[in-house]
Parts: structure tokens; sequence; C-alpha cells
């Protein structure tokens, strides 16, 4: 099985009842870069590219992603949750 594109919904805002923010992770099938979007309710857009084959640019990726879309600094083990995420789009 290989992962192409999955998309994440953060925390609820509690005002509006809708998530804080979107992300949206996308490779293409022999790219050495995976593509980041991440988007506020408003759609207003944010694409980063990660390294496939760089552990630190997919961990350094995981920090932003959990930071947007959890709307808070979080622990270690809240990166790590999106770490394996990326994972499963690097080499």
């Amino acid at each position: 099985m290989k992962i192409y594109e999955i998309k994440l919904a953060g925390a609820m805002d509690k005002k509006t009842g809708l998530p804080i923010a979107f992300a949206t992770i996308h490779r293409v099938p022999g790219s050495d870069q995976i593509t980041v979007t991440i988007s506020d309710p408003n759609g207003n857009d944010r694409q980063r590219l990660v390294e496939a084959d760089n552990p630190d640019d997919l961990f350094s990726m995981a920090q932003r992603l959990q930071e947007q879309l959890d709307g808070c600094r979080g622990a270690n083990s809240m990166i790590h949750d999106y770490y394996r995420m990326l994972q499963n789009f690097g080499d």
C-alpha cells in the first residue's frame, strides 16, 4: 500500500465550530519532495516542500503541522504523531 495524499483538519474553534486550520500532505510518485499545504478557514494557503529523504526536514514539518493544526506548541508525543504520518510519504 502506498499513500499519495492525506487531508487533515485541526482542532475545532469553540466560537465558530470550524477547524482552526486544514492541511494537505501530497507526494507525486517519483518526486523527491513532499508538498504540505496548510490552510486557514478563510482559504489562505501556505505551501512548503519537504525533502522526502531528510528525517530532520520531516520532523521540522511535523512541528509546524502540530502547532498550526492543534493551535499550541505541543509536547514531543504530539509532534511524533505528525512525524509518523509524514513518514508514510518519506523514502
